[in-house]
């Protein structure tokens, strides 16, 4: 599923404090996108409502290309740890996180999402293109 000019894409890594995201090839950086984070970006998601964006290792687990944010893919969040953590506390871990566009009205804006890491659309249809299912995602705080 990778551009005919690029390398496949073995792994994403996205640096939650410097607000940067790479596509890489094993350990090959491939492309790097400025990002934007969920509206509360410190810390691990831990459940839904909270602003955050999930903190660890993830794996892409489905496409949206009629996503109400140009177009996304989805980060397996929360797994079996974050839903364990969820149960503990009473609380829900949420879900629904993505990788996804910035609508015209979010593109000045910093860390406006609700946990979901966003690109401009331009950078989204390079990322939809490129990342196969089943990608691992490390997100490092």
């Amino acid at each position: 599923m990778s551009t005919s000019s690029s390398p496949e894409v073995t792994r994403i890594a996205v640096h939650k404090s410097k607000r940067r995201m790479y596509l890489l090839h094993h350990d090959q950086v491939v492309r790097g996108y400025d990002i934007d984070l969920g509206f509360a970006p410190d810390g691990h998601k831990t459940q839904e409502g909270d602003g955050r964006t999930p903190e660890g290792r993830y794996y892409i687990d489905r496409r949206n290309p009629n996503s109400a944010f140009y177009l996304s893919i989805g980060i397996s969040y929360p797994n079996s740890a974050d839903r364990a953590q969820a149960v503990t506390r009473g609380v829900s871990p949420g879900g629904d996180i993505f990788i996804h566009g910035t609508p015209r009205e979010f593109r000045r804006k910093r860390d406006w999402t609700a946990g979901c890491i966003a690109v401009t659309d331009r950078e989204m249809r390079e990322i939809f293109e490129m990342v196969p299912m089943r990608t691992v995602i490390d997100i490092y705080p």
